[in-house]
């Protein structure tokens, strides 16, 4: 079946008892048995509960992996993958990432014996380099987050396994619309469902999907034992999101390429990040491993100053943390998302003061692109 019948009918067929076509909410905690030691298959709602457990068949569908286990959030879900790990054991990772996943990996997993060494994973030599003997996980975003960088996940992929290692991806920007890292060679996927699966900013989640039953299994043990799982209310939000997932993602790229070239024959837009472009460093690269370019574009006006003008001029570009929405966001990295990086590392890195990242919409492209030259004169009046 093609992705876009696919999200609509993975994870679920219409209920026996009176065929409802949507997964209904079990707003249970608990579950009574038939007799003594005999349960339905259902125990606790912490263990296992039938909507989330539809969500994660779905998504484990769409990423083509054996399993995928959905938790309260996407640093849950990133938490727990690093829990598949032993005190002294290294992760190598993207250092351009999240400012959450920065933060965690920095602080909670650091506490915890396994320390992180961050690695420009744009360049294959580079990661591979950064692999020692205690390497035991290779951590990607690609692209990532906010400069649009991004990882051959093939070759990290043959990187990783010929030292036995795990490879894991977060594919939140493109989603499996747009990219299959386990296609690729990737062992595990991640998402923060918050964003376009579940696509309208009402549900905050993560998942992770496995490429084998194995590591679905140890990633349900850690899920049941550590507890930060995903509520039914909200499993259910992204499996009505799932629905739409593919002609929302064609909307969301036909209007952030449409933006990107704008921003690109701008003059007074120092750079554009965007890999869609095709004189982005990777352009080709993208090509070759992803459907499609999405819709999450970063920009430089250079200045603090400016960029603040830029935020505070926008009408339908909301400033707002997340990203992947029906509704066009701008964000400023530097005091928003990515607050909890040190500024040198910024700056180091090109998070630069005047660096914006916009995650677009699927509102009309006129109005989007009246909206983001009215802001840009503004900012060039500050």
């Amino acid at each position: 079946m093609k992705i876009e019948t696919r999200c609509v009918r993975a994870g679920y067929e219409p209920e026996e008892a009176t065929g409802a076509v949507n997964v209904p909410i079990y707003a249970t905690s608990t579950y009574a048995y038939r007799r003594f030691g005999e349960h339905r298959g259902w125990e606790y709602s912490r263990t296992a509960n039938p909507t989330r457990s539809a969500l994660e068949r779905a998504v484990a569908e769409l990423e083509g992996g054996a399993d995928a286990v959905a938790f309260a959030s996407g640093l849950a879900a990133i938490d727990a993958v690093t829990n598949l790990l032993q005190p002294g054991d290294r992760i190598v990772a993207s250092d351009n990432l999240y400012g959450g996943t920065y933060r965690l990996l920095e602080t909670i997993t650091a506490r915890h014996g396994i320390a992180t060494t961050f690695v420009d994973a744009s360049t294959s030599d580079l990661l591979s380099a950064a692999v020692t003997g205690t390497t035991r996980l290779i951590l990607l975003e690609t692209p990532t987050n906010p400069l649009m960088q991004l990882a051959d996940i093939a070759a990290a992929a043959r990187i990783a396994h010929e030292r036995g290692i795990l490879l894991v991806v977060d594919n939140t920007f493109l989603t499996p619309v747009f990219q299959r890292p386990l296609e690729l060679g990737a062992d595990l996927v991640v998402h923060s469902t918050t964003k376009y699966l579940n696509g309208h900013s009402d549900s905050v989640g993560g998942i992770v999907v496995a490429g084998t039953h194995e590591l679905g299994e140890r990633l349900h043990t850690i899920q049941n034992n550590v507890g930060a799982i995903m509520g039914p209310f909200d499993a259910y939000l992204v499996l009505r999101g799932l629905r739409t997932l593919a002609v929302r993602m064609a909307a969301h790229e036909a209007n952030g390429r449409a933006l990107a070239s704008m921003l690109a024959h701008r003059r007074d837009v120092a750079r554009v990040l965007y890999p869609g472009l095709p004189g982005h460093p990777q352009h080709d690269l993208a090509s070759r491993q992803q459907g499609g370019f999405g819709a999450m574009i970063s920009f430089d006006l250079g200045t603090l100053a400016r960029a603040r003008a830029f935020c505070d001029a926008t009408g339908i570009f909301l400033l707002a943390e997340s990203l992947g929405g029906v509704e066009s966001l701008v964000c400023h990295p530097a005091t928003m998302t990515h607050a909890a990086v040190p500024p040198a590392e910024r700056e180091r890195l090109g998070i630069g003061d005047g660096l914006l990242r916009l995650s677009v919409g699927i509102e009309a492209l006129e109005d989007l692109e009246a909206d983001l030259v009215q802001a840009l004169d503004a900012a060039g009046k500050a």
